[in-house]
């Protein structure tokens, strides 16, 4: 081989160790892994992860539907107390009393 050969794969095991080396301190480290074309490579881990974090969504907009629900009644009340005419929300404590 001559020396523009060598050189040439040289290079190219130079980026190969490089790739693998970069790739194992990655995973080592809890880095996310990139796949040939540059995604990312799902494991079972970040599958499992996914799921919990679905969960944890799921119960948060169930909370936050309840208490928007609750907002919308009060202030419903309140926009009927702002509209009804002053004598009829006398009549109606009154009446609570």
């Amino acid at each position: 081989m001559s020396n523009g050969q060598t050189f040439i794969v040289v290079i190219i095991l130079m980026s190969t160790v490089g790739w693998i080396v970069t790739t194992w301190i990655r995973a080592r480290h809890g880095y996310p892994l990139d796949s040939e074309f540059g995604g990312k490579v799902i494991t079972k881990a970040d599958e499992a992860e996914t799921g919990r974090t679905i969960s944890l969504l799921s119960n948060e907009n169930q909370r936050l539907t309840g208490q928007i629900s609750r907002l919308e009644e009060r202030i419903a009340v309140l926009e009927r107390i702002a509209t009804d005419p002053a004598d009829r929300i006398a009549r109606d404590i009154d009446a609570l009393r």
